[in-house]
């Protein structure tokens, strides 16, 4: 199993900053010294080529981001310092996606160890998230395959406003997102429907949570018969969770994980994994959740195949 990583996904933050930037290099060392990757399995990526982003969003934001230059409302909104380093961390982190999406159709399954970027629009980034690296990534293998179908799985307790919008109107792309009502990584945020919007209580439970997101799913699946799932997998719904406003337990994390990902795998669904949020108030935690969603993608990859 692929795994796609950069050594740029680390960026110095103001000391007591929120965004827990090192959950990215601490999961990918779990995953590594408790024998669950192998080196080889983790490749590392150069940020992507800029035309790629250009396929989503507006040139001058591109450029801005590039340049170090959005204005101190712009980086409020962001929730991220701008320098010209913010640009070679988001555009790795997109590349990552990208090559996960095209390894999970060529193997089956392909994971990035970070993305899920679903708060970013086109001309600007809210809530951490820089470039969208769902909608950049949906358009590459869209130019490549021009049919085929792709459905979005969210299950962020945040709604992906930004995807929403990049991928609205398009028949070709499904978006599923299972998410507390009116929470959002930024306050000027819109709702932009998706495809299906599920919706909990705040503080919803585990045995809630998972019959609400297995119902919905399955027949969503069912009905829309995706060639590629891109999963979201979000770890800020764990009742320890800073922001998340979801009172999941690591158990139920883990069975969420255990049932997507067998489903997936199962029925021969590609699938790419993405990290999506996670802020735990034990910092290392959070790297933990992550890591235990790629060790049990890794497997099911191994008990499935050949089926």
């Amino acid at each position: 199993m692929r795994c796609f990583y950069s050594q740029e996904l680390e960026l110095e933050l103001p000391p007591g900053h929120p965004f827990p930037m090192d959950k990215f290099r601490v999961s990918k060392d779990m995953l590594l010294d408790g024998g669950i990757l192998r080196p080889e399995e983790i490749i590392d990526v150069r940020p992507v080529a800029q035309h790629h982003l250009r396929r989503v969003h507006d040139s001058s934001y591109i450029d801005k981001i590039a340049a170090g230059t959005l204005d101190r409302k712009e980086q409020i909104v962001l929730g991220l310092p701008a320098s010209p380093r913010l640009f070679i961390r988001s555009a790795a982190e997109v590349e990552a996606t990208r090559l996960a999406c095209r390894a999970a159709l060529a193997e089956g399954v392909g994971v990035c160890l970070a993305g899920g970027t679903h708060q970013a629009f086109r001309e600007h980034g809210e809530g951490y998230s820089v470039f969208n690296d769902v909608a950049v990534a949906i358009r590459d293998l869209q130019d490549q395959q021009p049919a085929i179908k792709i459905m979005v799985v969210d299950t962020a307790a945040d709604q992906g406003e930004g995807t929403n919008t990049l991928l609205a109107g398009d028949p070709r792309v499904f978006t599923y997102s299972i998410h507390v009502p009116g929470y959002s990584m930024s306050s000027l945020a819109r709702l932009s429907h998706g495809s299906l919007d599920v919706e909990t209580s705040r503080y919803v439970e585990g045995e809630m949570y998972l019959k609400q997101l297995f119902s919905t799913l399955a027949g969503a699946l069912d009905a829309f018969a995706p060639d590629l799932v891109i999963w979201i997998s979000g770890v800020d719904n764990h009742r320890n969770d800073r922001v998340g406003q979801m009172y999941l337990a690591l158990k139920d994390i883990q069975r969420r994980d255990e049932i997507l990902l067998g489903a997936f795998i199962k029925n021969r669904i590609p699938v790419a994994v993405l990290y999506g949020g996670g802020y735990n108030r034990q910092p290392e935690f959070t790297a933990k959740l992550h890591r235990n969603t790629v060790a049990t993608a890794k497997k099911l990859a191994a008990a499935y195949r050949g089926l």
